[in-house]
């Protein structure tokens, strides 16, 4: 079930990496991160990440959840949720369960959908189908 994303919960994270800040290589962190420096690489977490506006991303991300101010390129995999605001920029593929975009944002790249496996209706496909879209191959 998606989970609600709360920008003021966003902008009080404790963890976050200032405007200052220039950081090179892989990110994990566990509960969740603020952005509003420079980052390249990649950055991984089941947390939720926020991208302030002159944020500049450079990474491939796969997180829980992400709410996007600044400019990303890379591709972007989101397990629950995945919101561009309106100075938000992504040039690259993004994939998540739920989607939201304000007015303004510029998106280059394709746009997956995670299927609730409520979704898939086990009557009506094949098998073969069936096992494809339980492992994610379209």
């Amino acid at each position: 079930m998606a989970r609600n994303i709360n920008h003021k919960e966003a902008i009080e994270l404790k963890t976050t990496l200032g405007k200052e800040t220039k950081f090179k290589g892989t990110m994990r962190f566990k509960d969740s991160l603020k952005i509003d420096g420079k980052f390249e690489g990649e950055i991984i977490s089941r947390g939720f990440l926020y991208i302030e506006r002159d944020a500049e991303i450079k990474a491939d991300i796969r997180v829980g959840s992400i709410v996007i101010g600044g400019i990303v390129y890379g591709n972007i995999e989101a397990s629950d949720k995945l919101e561009m605001l309106s100075t938000g920029r992504v040039f690259g593929n993004i994939k998540t369960r739920v989607l939201k975009i304000a007015d303004g944002v510029a998106f280059e790249g394709k746009c997956e959908m995670i299927k609730d496996s409520d979704s898939i209706d086990v009557f009506s496909d094949t098998v073969v189908n069936l096992k494809r879209t339980a492992q994610g191959v379209s």
